[in-house]
C-alpha cells in the first residue's frame, strides 16, 4: 500500500486529501471522505464562527475519524473560525486567500498541522517560512480560482524548493494521476472535482449530472479579466462570462455584481440560468457516482500497480 509522512502523521488509511470546496464540502462530504480512509475537509468559507461550529459537531457525530477544516483567509470571520477550530479540537487546517502567519502560533499551540494552498513556489517557500507543516501545491487544472502554473510543472519545482512535504492538486482524478503525483515527488494528493461525483456529496442533482456528463472540452476560465479566474463547467452562463469580459461587453464590476452568489445558486439550486458549477480540467473522467471508499480504494489500487512497475 502506498503510504507517506503524510497518511503516517495524520493517521490516515490513505494519503489523500478532499478538497475544501466552499458550498460543497460540508460534514456529508468530509466525514464520507474520512471514512473512506483518506482526510475530509470542511469548507469553513464566509461562515461565521457558531456556523462552522455546527458543522463540525455535525460531522463528529458522522464519524470518528480525523477531519480537517478549510479557512479561508480573506473571510470576513476568519478570525472567528480561527478560534473555533482551536476550541472544537481540529487537528488539521488548509488555508487558502490570504497569509496564516497572524494565527499560526495559537494554532501551532494547539496541536493543530496547516497546511496552505499554494499556486506558485515563492508562496510555498513563504508559507514554510511562516511555519507551515506542509503546503497543496495545486495547479491551474483545478476547478474554482486558479493560478496560472500546470500541476506537471509546479508540483516538482516546489517539491525542490521546499524541505516540509508537498500535497499535489490540480487535474487527479484516478490512479494514473496519483501515481503522476508520487513521480513528481508529492508526498499525498488532494482532490476535489472527483469528489462531487461522491455519493456523500450533498450537491444539487443538476451539478451533478454536469460533472459526470461532462466532456474533456467542457470546462471554461472565466474572470481572468478581473484578476480572479474561476475554472467552471462550461454552460451558457459561464461562456456568456467569457465572451462578455473577452469582448468588453461585461464591466469587471458587472462581472463581480453578475456573478455575486453564483456558486450557491450551482451548489444548492441547480440553476443553470445563473449559477457557477465550479470543475475541474478532469471534466469527462469522472464517469459515475459511487461511494467515497469505493472511489478512494479504486484509486489507490491502479496507482499502486502503476507504481509497482
Amino acid at each position: 500500500m502506498i503510504s507517506t509522512v503524510i497518511d503516517q502523521s495524520l493517521g490516515l488509511e490513505f494519503p489523500i486529501f478532499q478538497g475544501g470546496m466552499a458550498w460543497v464540502a460540508d460534514a456529508s462530504l468530509a466525514a464520507g471522505v474520512s471514512n473512506a480512509g483518506g482526510l475530509g475537509i470542511i469548507a469553513a468559507m464566509n461562515s461565521n464562527g457558531e456556523q462552522l461550529r455546527e458543522e463540525i459537531r455535525k460531522c463528529k457525530t458522522m464519524t470518528d475519524k480525523i477531519f480537517g477544516v478549510n479557512i479561508m483567509l480573506m473571510s470576513p470571520f476568519a478570525e472567528e473560525v480561527s478560534d473555533v477550530v482551536v476550541e472544537e479540537g481540529i487537528k488539521v487546517i488548509t488555508t487558502g486567500a490570504g497569509n496564516p502567519g497572524k494565527y499560526m502560533a495559537a494554532w501551532k499551540e494547539a496541536g493543530i498541522k496547516v497546511i496552505p494552498v499554494v499556486p506558485s513556489v515563492a508562496l510555498a517557500k513563504r508559507m514554510e517560512r511562516a511555519g507551515a507543516d506542509a503546503v497543496i501545491a495545486e495547479g491551474t487544472e483545478s476547478g474554482g480560482h486558479i493560478g496560472e502554473n500546470t500541476t506537471m510543472c509546479l508540483v516538482p519545482q516546489v517539491v525542490d524548493a521546499v524541505e516540509i512535504p508537498v500535497i499535489a492538486a490540480g487535474g487527479i482524478a484516478d490512479g494514473r494521476g496519483i501515481a503522476a503525483s508520487f513521480m513528481l515527488g508529492a508526498e499525498g494528493v488532494q482532490l476535489g472535482t472527483r469528489f462531487l461525483a461522491a455519493e456523500e456529496c450533498q450537491i444539487n442533482p443538476v451539478y451533478k449530472e454536469l460533472v459526470v456528463k461532462a466532456k474533456d472540452t467542457d470546462s471554461i476560465v472565466t474572470g481572468r479579466y478581473t484578476g480572479h479566474p474561476c475554472r467552471n463547467v462550461k454552460t451558457k452562463f459561464s461562456k456568456k462570462l467569457a465572451s462578455g469580459e473577452a469582448n468588453g461587453t461585461i464591466t469587471p464590476e458587472e462581472f463581480e455584481e453578475i456573478t455575486l452568489g453564483s456558486l450557491r445558486k450551482a451548489v444548492q439550486d441547480g440553476n443553470l440560468e445563473e449559477g457557477s458549477f465550479l470543475c475541474g480540467a478532469i471534466a469527462g473522467m469522472v464517469k459515475k457516482v459511487e461511494p467515497a471508499k469505493d472511489m478512494i480504494e479504486e484509486m489507490f489500487t491502479e496507482a499502486e500497480k502503476l507504481l509497482s512497475k
